[in-house]
């Protein structure tokens, strides 16, 4: 099943299209967590601070288009409340993780310059998937005519590409060919994430 296909099955049914929104509000509030973890402890710069606001306005902004379908749905972050609830949980901690021992053993690191440059290559994969995954749920819910939106999400997701560009810029001369590697972990938990969903829906 294509993720086009599965969306579309998805927003069909109202008790599975909240628990799709409350499993992106998860992901949008694990990210922020996980910039905010990142953080060295003074040298913290303006952009980092905004990903992780907006990261958890996100979280924030998606948790309460629930209220949309049924406010009685998705009070919370619990199993029976998210898709894939496993898949779910562990693809940003995956991602983190095999990114780490990648970095690890491509760069000389401290231990602090290991966390910035996690969160570089991290949030740089994450903000490559929003930027495909949020405007195919968009045409999807304009077509259903629902009253539900991401398209303040999806302009705000450009932009926090566009600014981890210029910091990988700064990090790396080389970056993209790391990157190719990092997207290429991120795609397979991608892949094992949306399977699972299929399988629950």
């Amino acid at each position: 099943m294509t993720f086009h296909l599965l969306l579309q099955k998805i927003v069909q049914d109202n008790t599975t299209h909240a628990k799709w929104l409350n499993t992106l509000s998860f992901m949008e509030n694990a990210g922020a967590r996980k910039i905010s973890a990142c953080e060295h402890h003074s040298q913290v710069n303006l952009i980092q601070l905004k990903h992780a606001a907006e990261e958890h306005r996100h979280a924030y902004y998606l948790k309460k288009q629930i209220g949309k379908i049924d406010p009685d749905l998705c009070n919370t972050y619990e199993r029976e409340e998210l898709l894939a609830s496993n898949a779910t949980r562990q693809y940003l901690h995956s991602l983190d993780i095999q990114t780490c021992r990648y970095l690890q053993n491509t760069f000389q690191l401290s231990r602090e310059e290991l966390k910035y440059a996690a969160y570089l290559f991290v949030t740089y994969a994450i903000e490559v998937r929003a930027d495909e995954l949020y405007p195919v749920y968009q045409e999807i819910l304009t077509q259903k005519s629902s009253k539900i939106m991401v398209k303040s999400i999806i302009l705000e997701e450009e932009g926090h590409l566009e600014e981890m560009i210029s910091q990988l810029d700064d990090f790396s001369p080389d970056w993209k060919s790391h990157a190719e590697n990092i997207l290429k972990i991120e795609k397979k938990l991608h892949d094992q994430w949306i399977a699972a969903i299929a399988q629950e829906v």
